[in-house]
């Protein structure tokens, strides 16, 4: 927590203000409680890039079942949700290091521009996702014929 600068007086006398220092406190403690309630699905980390004529997002999803992958995607963005089943029967006590995330995570991406929905594909090779989506070509032009009734 980065400490207010104390002012000319609080100087000069060698006071300290501790109304400011509670105000810090109850902030600080407002801010836990904020991103704990916020942390329940992890965020993914994305790579997100762009071709000539798609947009594509890559992650990893080592350890997740494909098929407990939940990909939604409209025009303007794409979420990505799933679950990593971590490793049961070893207790909590047994560790004597833990880094890997084991829960739900979740991410939506807002796309730079609109996409082809119908287009889309994604393929998971090796842990890493990669899904492709082919931008709407809003130069591309059809000819439409008028039906005689």
């Amino acid at each position: 927590m980065l400490k207010k600068k104390q002012s000319f007086f609080e100087r000069l006398t060698g006071t300290i203000n501790v109304e400011n220092d509670e105000e810090e406190k109850i902030k600080s403690e407002k801010e836990k409680s904020w991103v704990e309630e916020e942390d329940e699905a992890e965020q993914l980390a994305v790579d997100v890039y762009n071709t000539s004529d798609e947009i594509v997002i890559q992650t990893m999803v080592a350890g997740v079942d494909p098929d407990n992958l939940d990909i939604s995607i409209s025009r303007e963005m794409v979420t990505i949700k799933g679950e990593r089943k971590g490793p049961s029967g070893i207790p909590d006590e047994n560790y004597y290091h833990r880094e890997l995330y084991w829960g739900s995570f979740s991410r939506t991406i807002l796309l730079p521009q609109e996409i082809e929905t119908e287009e889309a594909e994604a393929s998971e090779e090796h842990g890493l996702l990669t899904i492709k989506l082919p931008k709407i070509d809003k130069e591309r032009q059809m000819k439409l014929k008028v039906k005689a009734r």
